[in-house]
């Protein structure tokens, strides 16, 4: 016989237990630090590319300098003193998440001194002018500001390690986009393939309380401002389909790339000499972003947020070649193994491709194609179509074009899951050779 829901037991338990409140207490504090950290660490990069921006702007020769140095200088570091701070950040806590995982090894990928590392490291791709994003290492650095709360939880609470990871990992996103949305989303398609009910609640609630730290200090603006997409219709079917295929095939080659190089099988010499010389592979690497740059113009310096906002307000003179000079200068940044995430440089992308065939086929709302590209490529690169959807339409309040950046995602995402198995979820186990052998 079924026992009826006893409504005293359940109040008492859910608001007269000292422990549970604790527990709360505890995951919502760490939760509005975590996004505080975040929201820190966006100052302080984009105060970095600004700097690196400044002296660029005094010399062209600046970066074929500075560039190299900061590369080489900050691979020595991270293979030094940090390595679990390398790459995106999202593998590792993707890896952190594994049952394979002992709680002894998570500090291998995931922790207070990553975090840190993470913060300085990244910060120092942008002042070194590298083609990266923040937004990949946010989750990192998030998730090591969460799982510090361990310590202070009740014992035999009910919050365990993997509730306060998946919240941490999705807070950064949060608090990164300034997309509290995206970030639940985030925590759900990417970080949490089997949520714990029991919890669901309570990360939900940190994460949208890491993301309301970042709106109260920047304010509720969205990223990018607020497009005007035109008139939503027939007229959009055709050039929004050729952006989806665009964006679906160069993101799935983009994520495909990413892997062989992280696997070291794209030109066999060049990967072992990465592997024997990394430092001074570095070093190339950056040689060789600095000089894309310097064709470019300056634009494919930094995270390419500048370039994708200009095309959006329909004011940049961006050349044809941004794509192309922005995917190289974007996989050469990671491949040279400093630490770097690829949300932002994937936007700036995906909106070249947008812009781009918007002046090949002499549309007249272009916005609208620079959005759909937005999303195109983002969702094909990460195979995350949900999240990249949500981020992009908060980002340039594109409340408008739901249903085309939905169904743009969607069919960009399983384009790319024909041409590359799904990037984070590789790369994660990658990071999962790095655990000691099991003793025989």
């Amino acid at each position: 016989m079924k026992h009826l829901h006893d409504i005293p037991s359940a109040f008492k338990h859910e608001f007269a237990n000292p422990r549970l409140w604790w527990s709360r207490a505890v995951v919502v504090g760490m939760a509005a630090i975590a996004g505080l950290v975040v929201v820190g660490f966006t100052w302080l990069a984009e105060e970095a590319l600004d700097l690196f921006l400044f002296f660029n702007g005094k010399a062209w020769w600046f970066a074929l300098l500075w560039t190299p140095a900061c590369a080489a200088l900050l691979v020595w570091l991270t293979r030094r003193y940090a390595m679990g701070a390398a790459g995106s950040g999202i593998p590792q806590v993707m890896a952190t998440l594994d049952p394979a995982v002992a709680p002894e090894q998570r500090s291998l990928f995931v922790s207070l001194k990553l975090s840190a590392a993470k913060i300085g490291l990244t910060a120092g791709g942008l002042l070194g002018g590298l083609s990266l994003g923040r937004e990949g290492p946010s989750v990192q650095i998030a998730a090591g500001v969460m799982l510090a709360a361990r310590r202070w939880l009740p014992r035999h609470s009910q919050v365990s390690a993997h509730s306060l990871l998946v919240a941490g990992g999705a807070a950064g996103i949060a608090a990164a986009f300034n997309t509290p949305l995206a970030g639940v989303m985030f925590a759900i398609e990417e970080l949490s393939r089997s949520p714990e009910q029991r919890n669901s609640g309570l990360i939900v609630a940190g994460i949208v309380l890491a993301g309301m730290m970042a709106v109260s200090i920047h304010g509720n603006a969205t990223h990018f401002g607020i497009i005007h997409p035109g008139p939503i219709g027939l007229a959009l079917a055709l050039p929004g389909l050729l952006v989806t295929l665009v964006a679906g095939v160069a993101g799935g080659l983009f994520a495909r790339l990413l892997l062989a190089s992280a696997r070291g099988n794209p030109l066999g010499k060049l990967s072992a000499w990465r592997k024997g010389r990394p430092v001074l592979f570095a070093a190339v690497c950056g040689v060789l972003v600095a000089a894309i740059g310097i064709a470019s113009h300056g634009a494919t310096f930094g995270s390419g947020t500048v370039a994708t906002r200009a095309m959006l307000e329909g004011s940049s003179d961006v050349a044809p070649a941004f794509v192309a000079f922005k995917y190289v200068a974007t996989w050469l940044t990671v491949w040279s193994g400093v630490p770097a995430g690829i949300f932002a440089p994937s936007l700036a992308i995906g909106a070249g491709i947008g812009h781009d065939i918007a002046q090949l086929l002499h549309y007249p709302h272009a916005p609208a194609l620079i959005a759909l590209g937005m999303v195109g490529f983002l969702a094909a690169a990460t195979q995350a179509p949900l999240t990249a959807f949500i981020i992009v339409m908060e980002m340039v309040d594109g409340h408008g074009m739901v249903l085309s950046l939905m169904a743009c995602a969607v069919v960009a995402s399983t384009v790319s899951r024909v041409l590359s198995e799904p990037l984070y979820g590789a790369l994660a186990q990658l990071q999962l050779q790095r655990l000691p052998a099991p003793p025989h």
